[in-house]
């Protein structure tokens, strides 16, 4: 095996210019792959409006590394996942591509560049290994891929084509037969699938993918020196500090949180008791869930602090300030970038108990679970670790360490060797005439 081994990760956008937890992920593999000896990776992350496209080609740089290309579109649709500038990925991403010929073709997403990439890609490469990774359940569900049915809120165990339909009922069964029929097809044409979490890959299998195809890999992140712990100051001093990170959307849960420190007794909150949000693009969400968070924040008064959007690079700073992080989120996760991190520098974590989530944070080991969705649950936790002064330290002891970026690059070759090995083992079957591959 001496050829280097020639990787194409695709991502739905650049973690420069939307800090999400897929974002992220890929880059992090992206990464971790260039760092190991005989592979090497070339990142093309989707780019649209507001960013406007600099020339006649869809490729485009933006003064990122040498090997990390922005891919610019905007006939997108949402419905279908499909792109209609199909001229932009036989012209351009196809030019790329075959300047590369990538032995790998991984996808951490198709928003907004479309099932015609992998299908494209596919034609271009039938001795490739293609694979998606999935960060969420966008090929199943509708409704920004959260599985959660509009407009109860209620948490959807079995996404169908008449269950969607009754979500979106302006929608006519017919289209999202259609839909479905095109993301099973267009998924077919992958080689495998990676799921960063075993709950998320038992929706997809029983939604009908092949198990055989689905590999459970955890995404990892760059470890580095955590944070020190926050010093506490004179006697009597408390382990009171609690954060939320991420994304400020209906689905994430932060009016629950907010709600549940408002329930929560003067005599056992305190004075010095704190909630800290980090969260960004509010002003991205329906104008009713924005109102609804302001008043929120201003009725909490003193006990909740509002600091806006953070990067990433930001975390460890952030994390010295903080005790405990909450991740309130109603509908069932996949991974969290915010679980790593919080591994990472020690925080012990109160998280609802549901999807991803549950199976990352062990209740009683890694942090507490409460009741998706119920504030007076969570005010209940958050009374019980106020309440034991031993429960921070106990957890912060039992915590498991984080999946770090190079062993889970390792784990990402592995895979890619083994179906290359597959599918040349296939070829040469099939054909008459020998074939050779030094991978």
């Amino acid at each position: 095996m001496s050829e280097q081994l020639r990787v194409l990760v695709v991502s739905h956008a650049h973690p420069t210019v939307s800090l999400g937890g897929a974002e992220i992920a890929s880059h992090n593999l992206h990464r971790g792959l260039n760092a190991l000896p005989q592979v090497e990776s070339v990142y093309l992350a989707r780019v649209g409006h507001p960013v406007p496209r600099h020339a006649a080609s869809a490729l485009m740089s933006l003064g990122l590394a040498e090997d990390e290309v922005l891919f610019h579109t905007d006939d997108y649709d949402h419905f279908f996942m499909s792109n209609g500038d199909t001229q932009a990925i036989s012209r351009d991403l196809l030019r790329l591509a075959r300047d590369l010929r990538p032995h790998v073709v991984h996808f951490h997403h198709v928003l907004g560049i479309g099932f015609e990439a992998l299908y494209a890609l596919r034609e271009a490469f039938p001795h490739a290994a293609i694979l998606v990774t999935f960060h969420e359940y966008l090929s199943i569900c509708h409704n920004h891929g959260q599985m959660v049915k509009r407009p109860s809120g209620q948490l959807c165990e079995t996404a169908s084509p008449i269950a969607c339909h009754d979500c979106f009922p302006d929608i006519p069964l017919s289209r999202f037969l259609k839909r479905e029929a095109f993301a099973r097809g267009m998924l077919g044409l992958a080689d495998a699938f990676v799921s960063p979490s075993r709950f998320l890959a038992e929706r997809y299998i029983k939604w009908g993918l092949d198990e055989d195809k689905l590999c459970v890999i955890e995404n990892g992140i760059t470890v580095e020196t955590a944070a020190p712990i926050r010093p506490l100051q004179g006697p009597g001093a408390r382990r009171n500090r609690f954060a939320y990170f991420g994304q400020m959307t209906p689905f994430k849960g932060v009016d629950v949180l907010i709600d549940a420190v408002s329930r929560i007794p003067r005599k056992i909150w305190g004075e010095d008791s704190c909630l800290m949000i980090f969260g960004g693009n509010l002003e991205r969400q329906p104008l009713e869930f924005q109102e609804r968070m302001q008043k929120l924040i201003a009725d909490a008064g003193p006990r909740v602090r509002f600091y806006g959007a953070y990067q990433n690079a930001d975390m460890p700073r952030l994390m010295r300030s903080v005790d405990w992080v909450v991740l309130p989120s109603v509908w069932w996760e996949n991974s969290p970038v915010v679980i790593q991190e919080a591994l990472l520098h020690g925080r012990p974590m109160i998280c609802s108990n549901i999807g991803g989530m549950a199976e990352k944070v062990r209740d009683g080991k890694d942090g507490l679970h409460f009741r998706a969705g119920s504030s007076q649950d969570l005010a209940d936790r958050i009374v019980e670790v106020l309440a034991d002064t031993q429960a921070w330290d106990r957890l912060r002891g039992s915590m498991r360490q984080p999946a770090d970026h190079l062993g889970c690059a390792r784990e990402h070759v592995k895979l890619y060797r083994a179906l290359l090995r597959r599918k040349l083992d296939a070829a040469m079957a099939d054909s008459p005439v020998p074939l050779s591959h030094s991978l």
